[in-house]
């Protein structure tokens, strides 16, 4: 399916780009991280997430690269058939401290919950367990979540959609970059300090999502 995308102040033109022949992926077959410790990553996704291991990989080298790197590779399995992965490989350093604190907050991956009920019900169990969690956090009526970090310190969020139609508001997806780029070009063009303009701009468009409460 072809989507419009309306033109973005700063972007380089884009002539005569092939456009996408029909191709979106399915499903999430697996996301990957490092872990320091296999088994006690497997005890919190097996018994703390309810997840059961979907299977496991051991090599003593990279098939899509070829380094010589032994691994195990084990694979957690949610309800819809979609896996969190992990490898731990023996010398790897602790990764190194974010830059920035933005690193730590924005890189998670987020897990879907029945509904609200769900949700307070795994805040309760997390917290039983003497997981800290931060939330329930509203997120503007869009969905609702908590956050948490598993023992490879991986950032995890459970949620539920508030509003039905969450992942489908494509065309105020589009509008809302354009808003984006233009302010960040404008601030520019201008000398201004590109953060700051775009703050001004977010205090503008928050008015919209107070109507609409």
């Amino acid at each position: 399916m072809q989507t419009n995308v309306p033109e973005v102040a700063g972007a380089k033109p884009k002539a005569a780009l092939t456009p996408n022949p029909g191709l979106t992926p399915l499903m999430l077959n697996h996301a990957a991280w490092v872990t320091p410790d296999a088994a006690a990553t497997t005890d919190f996704y097996t018994r703390i997430m309810g997840m059961e291991i979907a299977s496991t990989v051991l090599d003593d080298s990279i098939p899509s690269t070829g380094d010589d790197i032994p691994y195990f590779h084990i694979f957690f399995r949610m309800g819809d058939g979609s896996t969190l992965a992990f490898f731990e490989a023996p010398g790897v350093p602790p990764p190194a401290k974010a830059s920035h604190p933005a690193y730590d907050i924005f890189n998670h991956i987020a897990l879907q919950a029945k509904d609200r009920a769900e949700v307070l019900r795994w805040y309760e169990w997390l917290k039983s367990q003497g997981v800290d969690v931060i939330g329930p956090t509203d997120h503007k009526g869009l969905i609702l979540s908590i956050y948490f970090h598993d023992p490879a310190g991986v950032r995890l969020e459970i949620t539920t959609p508030l509003d039905t139609q969450w992942n489908c508001h494509t065309e105020k997806g589009y509008a809302d970059l354009k808003l984006w780029e233009d302010c960040k070009a404008k601030a520019r063009a201008e000398g201004r300090d590109v953060s700051q303009a775009l703050v001004e701009m977010i205090k503008d468009v928050r008015k919209r999502y107070e109507k609409e409460a």
